[in-house]
C-alpha cells in the first residue's frame, strides 16, 4: 500500500503565517524603500489594472506594512477611501503608523482574514491584492469574498510570482535552505511564493470565482543591489518565510545556510552591481 502523504492543515498555517508577520513585519518596513525599488511598477501596473480613480473606495488585502495602499491612497486623493487589511494584526498597525506619517487619512487598518472579509456587499471600487493570494490557502474563496465585496462593475486585481525558475531571488535560497533543514518536499494544496505561478493558473482562478475575462501580464521584477552580501542582508531579515524554514536549525547551522546562500548568489554580480531575475504575474479582472 502507497504511504498516505499528509494533509494540509490550513488553520495551522494561517496561525503561523500570523506569528511570522507579527514578527518579522517591521523588518518589512524598514526595507520598504529598497523592496519599493523592487515591487513599485508592479503596484503601479496593478493601480492601472484596477482602473483605480480620485475618489473610490479602495480595499487592499494583505497590505502588509503599507503598499499598495498607500499608492492607492495617493490616487483616489482625500475624498476616497482605502482599506488596509492584513492577517497579521502587528503588521497592519505599522501601516496605519505610516498612514499616519504621511498624512493619508483616506488609509484606515483593520486586521482581517482575507479568505473571510467581515466586509458588507458591493461596498469597493476596486480590490487589490500584492504578493498575498498565493499565500492563501483557498484562493478561490478569497477571489469570491472579494468579488462580493466589489461593487458592480468593480476591478480586482492581483500580483503573484511566476515559475520559481524566473525567480532565481528566491527559489535559490529556499532550494539550499529546504536541503539544508532537511525539509520535505510541500504537501498539496500548500501555498507558497510560486503556487499560483503556473500558466493559466491565475485566469482558472477568477473564472472559478465567477469573474469573467480575466486579463493576465507579466511584469520583470529583477532584484537589484550592490552586491550579493546586500541582497542577502535584505533577505535575510524582510522575507521571513526563508527564517521560518529554518525553525529547527541551531543559530550556528543557521548562518552557515546564509554564507551558502551568499556564496551561491555571487553568480548575479557584475561589474555593475548585482541583479537577480524576478517575475512576477498582474491579473485582474470585473465583476
Amino acid at each position: 500500500m502507497a504511504e498516505q502523504q499528509p494533509l494540509f492543515d490550513a488553520a495551522k498555517y494561517k496561525n503561523t503565517q500570523r506569528e511570522q508577520w507579527n514578527k518579522d513585519g517591521s523588518a518589512w518596513r524598514r526595507w520598504t524603500p529598497t523592496l519599493e525599488l523592487w515591487y513599485g511598477d508592479v503596484t503601479r501596473q496593478m493601480l492601472a489594472a484596477a482602473h483605480v480613480q480620485s475618489g473610490q473606495r479602495i480595499l487592499d488585502v494583505a497590505a502588509g506594512a503599507g503598499e499598495p495602499s498607500v499608492s492607492a491612497a495617493e490616487r483616489v486623493g482625500p475624498s476616497g477611501y482605502v482599506l488596509a487589511t492584513d492577517i497579521s494584526e502587528g503588521i497592519v498597525e505599522l501601516a496605519r503608523q505610516v498612514a499616519c506619517e504621511r498624512g493619508l487619512h483616506q488609509i484606515e487598518t483593520r486586521a482581517m482574514d482575507g479568505e473571510k472579509l467581515d466586509l458588507p456587499d458591493a461596498s469597493f471600487d476596486a480590490v487589490l491584492c500584492r504578493f498575498g493570494l498565493m499565500y492563501m490557502p483557498h484562493p478561490v474563496n478569497a477571489l469570491s469574498e472579494w468579488r462580493r465585496a466589489l461593487k458592480p462593475g468593480g476591478w480586482a486585481a492581483v500580483a503573484v510570482f511566476s515559475m520559481p525558475e524566473r525567480n532565481g531571488w528566491g527559489a535559490l535560497p529556499a532550494s539550499i535552505i529546504r536541503q539544508r533543514a532537511q525539509l520535505p518536499p510541500p504537501v498539496p494544496g500548500q501555498p507558497g511564493p510560486f503556487s499560483l505561478g503556473g500558466v493559466g493558473v491565475l485566469e482558472e482562478l477568477f473564472r472559478q470565482a465567477g469573474f469573467a475575462n480575466p486579463q493576465v501580464r507579466t511584469v520583470q521584477v529583477p532584484h537589484r543591489a550592490a552586491s550579493a552580501a546586500d541582497y542577502v542582508r535584505v533577505a535575510r531579515e524582510a522575507f521571513g518565510g526563508f527564517n521560518a524554514m529554518m525553525a529547527n536549525l541551531s543559530l550556528e547551522e543557521r548562518e552557515s545556510v546564509w554564507n551558502e546562500v551568499e556564496n551561491s548568489m555571487h553568480r548575479f554580480e557584475s561589474s555593475t552591481g548585482f541583479e537577480v531575475p524576478g517575475e512576477c504575474h498582474v491579473a485582474s479582472a470585473a465583476k
